[in-house]
Formats: C-alpha cells, structure tokens, sequence
C-alpha cells in the first residue's frame, strides 16, 4: 500500500476512468449496521481538488450513507481496476449530504457537467478526504464493462417530483437502524 498526498496525477485520471466505485459508512459505537454500497453511472462522480470529491446519489432502496454522515462523517470510496493494470485506490474522509431541498444543491449539481438527467437525484454526498492510498488488486477478477445501465433513470423519469418526495417519505424516511433521514427533511 501507498499513501498519496492527494488526489492528482495518475490517480486523478484512474479513479475518473473507472465505471463504478463502492461507498461504505458505518453508525457510531458497536450496534447498528456497517453499510457498503456499489455505486455508478458516468458522470456522476467528480473529483473537486486534491482533498475533495462528490457523487450524486440517487432514489434506491437504502439511506444508510445519508443517516451514517449525519450521525458521524465517516466515509470510504474504493474504486478498483477491473480492466488493465492491477489496482485499488480509497479515499477516506469526512462527508455530508446536501439533499435535493438545501438551496445548496442547486450549486453543487453545476459541478456534474458530464452527469445524466439528474432528476432521479437525491442529494449530493459532498467529501473532504485526508487519506488517500492505493494498493496493489492483484487478485481484483478482470471483467469487460458493457456500459451503464439506465433501469434507475427510466424509473425517475416516471415519477413526478411530489411522487419522489413522498417515496423519500415512505421509502427513504429511516435507515434500516432506525436513523431519521428524510423524514425529518421535508
């Protein structure tokens, strides 16, 4: 493993190449479940600077990410080479949410030039990372990526904005610990 001071250079233009990158947070103190989620989508990730990335995060099944932030920050993006030379990259830092109802959003999605139809959004998980490593993936399988699926975005595309806010209500209210996310929100 290699430590980095930031976010530059080869690891930059890695971590941009790569379709899809996983997302994992735990609650504070020992209960409660530690989250690890696959994430993707061309566009959707950007990195801001040397110390700073962000993602849209779209309407799923789980808030777990959003609840974890509020309660304590902690959060690791792993990326790894699928294709190509072997490697794995991870960022770990502190982040927050910025739900599609912060005036903030609005700002932020500006900096996603490359993102699809951003409607099926939730909010923006905004990151200040201060440990970024690699290491080496040796035993990472190699698989062919065939391209972005657009199941996510034809399901948005469907729903009216009322109709998302109150799947945010019913569906993303609480996390599956109990955390208030959305409900509290709107």
């Amino acid at each position: 493993m290699k430590l980095h001071d930031g976010i530059s250079g080869r690891l930059r233009e890695f971590v941009e190449a790569q379709p899809m990158f996983f997302v994992a947070t735990a609650p504070s103190g020992p209960d409660g479940h530690v989250n690890l989620s696959p994430k993707g989508m061309g566009g959707t990730f950007v990195v801001l600077g040397e110390h700073r990335v962000a993602y849209l995060d779209f309407h799923g099944s789980g808030t777990e990410t959003i609840a974890h932030l509020a309660e304590n920050g902690r959060i690791t993006i792993m990326f790894c080479a699928f294709q190509g030379p072997p490697n794995i990259v991870r960022f770990h830092g502190r982040g927050r949410a910025v739900p599609l109802t912060d005036p903030q959003f609005a700002e932020l999605l500006k900096l996603f030039p490359d993102a699809p139809d951003h409607h099926g959004a939730r909010s923006i998980i905004d990151i200040d990372v201060h440990r970024v490593s690699d290491s080496c993936g040796y035993s990472v399988p190699l698989m062919a990526y065939e391209g972005d699926r657009d199941l996510l975005l034809r399901w948005s595309e469907r729903r009216s904005e009322d109709d998302l806010a109150e799947y945010r209500q019913r569906k993303n209210g609480y996390s599956i610990d109990g955390r208030p996310v959305f409900a509290a929100q709107e």
